[in-house]
């Protein structure tokens, strides 16, 4: 394992995060984590080098930290940097923050946190948490010895992002970056900006939810083929995040012990610099070809989930996604309707109620583009 100098903290962290928010489940349900596969996954990367593991409080369906939890016992915690997030989306007022951060010690079986995020912060979630006196709930929890670093994760424009990175002494941040996603949200511009602060990045979507790894249309798997040291998409999308010097972390939701293993073999021979000007010229050929094809921007993350009117809003997107990327609409049809629609969960059940819009990280209209699934899909 590669390690890297984390900003102002003067720590070296593993240049790979384990990501607790894909966990091996059991029936494909989002809340049933397989315990056993899933602890043996958070160990293998921990003895793999990995030495940041990151969950959330709302990551499965609310068991993530306590599986955490678990697979850190038996000495595992002290091998580790531990982080998780304040779900910012569900704070009222001031007290909820210090009783969400207790319940989090409590299940993940810890008496401090190394790194604490204000989860998913958009322009409304930062404007709650600041006028309900947040500094001021982080300043206590570093001197009680609650946390140890402060940090936000981020899901809006750029100008949000210019003004949170601004009003605070922050550790770290994480942002959505990826060999597509360089102008997205945060983008590459603050990326730069928080290296120039001193503020650690750390990275999550490297592989934008495994859509850069997965059904790649021939013009583009063309192009990772004609590269000089035949990388994988996997490989080189990790590598082109790698190569750059602002960033900390990658954050990758592994799920299989394969994937893990892939991912810690990339992490070992990966370094700043390492891509010749010819790679990364291929690389910038890959990213254009995507932005072609990509209709909807969505992660397939699931904050959006459950819908009240059991619309599988991540599925409906993927297979709408999957048609246009791969230029087959009638395999994405046909996927939907099998594992989507036949489920009972199909778009069409949506009644635009909107509870859906504000839990999105990528403030997608998603209403909207649920009835382009159906037009396309359903009739």
């Amino acid at each position: 394992m590669n390690y890297r100098d984390f900003g102002k903290t003067g720590l070296r962290l593993s240049a790979l995060g384990m990501g607790c928010m894909r966990l091996p489940r059991i029936g494909g349900r989002n809340e049933c984590i397989d315990e056993n596969a899933a602890v043996a996954l958070i160990r293998q990367a921990i003895d793999g080098g990995i030495n940041y593991v990151d969950t959330a409080w709302n990551y499965h369906g609310g068991n993530g930290e306590p599986l955490v939890g678990k697979a850190l016992r038996d000495g595992y915690r002290q091998k580790t940097f531990l982080a998780t997030k304040l779900p910012a989306y569900l704070v009222d007022e001031r007290k909820d923050m210090d009783d969400f951060l207790s319940r989090q010690l409590q299940r993940l079986e810890t008496d401090h946190i190394d790194f604490y995020l204000l989860h998913a912060l958009s322009r409304q979630t930062w404007k709650t948490v600041n006028e309900n006196g947040v500094f001021e709930f982080l300043e206590k929890a570093r001197r009680e010895g609650n946390i140890r670093y402060a940090g936000f994760s981020f899901h809006d424009d750029y100008p949000v992002f210019d003004e949170i990175l601004n009003a605070y002494d922050w550790d770290f941040c994480q942002i959505q970056y990826n060999i597509i996603d360089t102008d997205y949200q945060a983008g590459k511009k603050g990326l730069l900006q928080a290296a120039a602060k001193g503020i650690a990045v750390i990275i999550m979507e490297p592989l934008r939810g495994g859509g850069i790894t997965h059904n790649i249309p021939e013009n583009i798997q063309a192009v990772w083929d004609s590269l000089p040291l035949r990388r994988s998409p996997a490989d080189g999308a990790l590598s082109w995040l790698w190569d750059q010097p602002e960033v900390g972390i990658v954050l990758s939701g592994m799920s299989t012990a394969e994937q893990l293993e892939e991912n810690l073999q990339i992490a070992g021979r990966s370094g700043i610099g390492m891509l010749s000007r010819q790679e990364k010229a291929r690389m910038a050929e890959i990213r254009r070809l995507y932005r072609e094809r990509i209709r909807i921007n969505c992660t397939g993350c699931g904050y959006c989930m459950p819908c009240p009117q059991g619309v599988d809003i991540p599925g409906s997107f993927q297979y709408l996604n999957l048609g246009a990327m791969i230029n087959n609409p009638q395999e994405g049809r046909r996927l939907y309707h099998l594992l989507v629609k036949d489920k009972g969960k199909s778009a069409s059940q949506c009644i635009a109620c909107g509870e859906c819009l504000d839990k999105c990280p990528q403030r997608l209209p998603i209403p909207e583009i649920l009835q382009t699934v159906v037009q396309e899909f359903e009739q």
